[in-house]
């Protein structure tokens, strides 16, 4: 439950650590294409994601629902552990699924850079590194860089379910 609760209440924030996911990353490295304007995501990375994307979309939108209203005393402990007495855990995964519903789409291809590096010290993976070139959508929430990254097709696909999902657990008050 600490790990659902902390990557929920992350996705806003500018960082949410893959460490304190309760899913493991994507296996494979995100890719690059090179083109006369500069490099942007690769066409080919967002087959990495098609496996967790049919994995959600196969998930019974109900029965989710209803498994997570019989576990939200959990959740809700959880929630007031990570610092917020008072506060219901179900206010902030509405508010974070309206952040990820409310992603842009750009119409073309993302541009992204990989950032100088100061030192002696080169990275082992710099393919993590990769920022977005627009600042708008460099500033935007760990959450919808995550959704940007996963590709055009799988955004919409994920965006569809967590509407499903909001119209469930905002209905009605859950837990509080």
């Amino acid at each position: 439950m600490r790990r659902v609760v902390a990557t929920v209440d992350n996705l806003p924030r500018s960082l949410a650590p893959p460490r304190t996911w309760p899913i493991r990353t994507t296996p494979g490295r995100f890719t690059i294409e090179a083109t006369a304007d500069g490099s942007v995501i690769g066409g080919k990375n967002a087959a990495r994601y098609a496996p967790f994307v049919a994995l959600v979309e196969s998930v019974d939108t109900g029965r989710a629902v209803a498994l997570y209203r019989r576990l939200y005393p959990l959740f809700q402990r959880a929630y007031e552990a990570l610092g917020y007495p008072g506060k219901y855990f179900n206010d902030r995964l509405v508010a974070v699924i309206d952040l990820l519903l409310a992603t842009p789409e750009p119409s073309g291809p993302l541009q992204v850079e990989l950032p100088e590096i100061q030192g002696p010290l080169k990275p082992t993976r710099p393919w993590v590194l990769y920022r977005f070139s627009d600042p708008a959508l460099e500033g935007l929430s760990s959450g919808q860089k995550i959704l940007l990254r996963v590709g055009r097709e799988n955004e919409k696909r994920l965006k569809a379910k967590l509407a499903e999902i909001r119209k469930l657990i905002a209905r009605e008050k859950v837990g509080g």
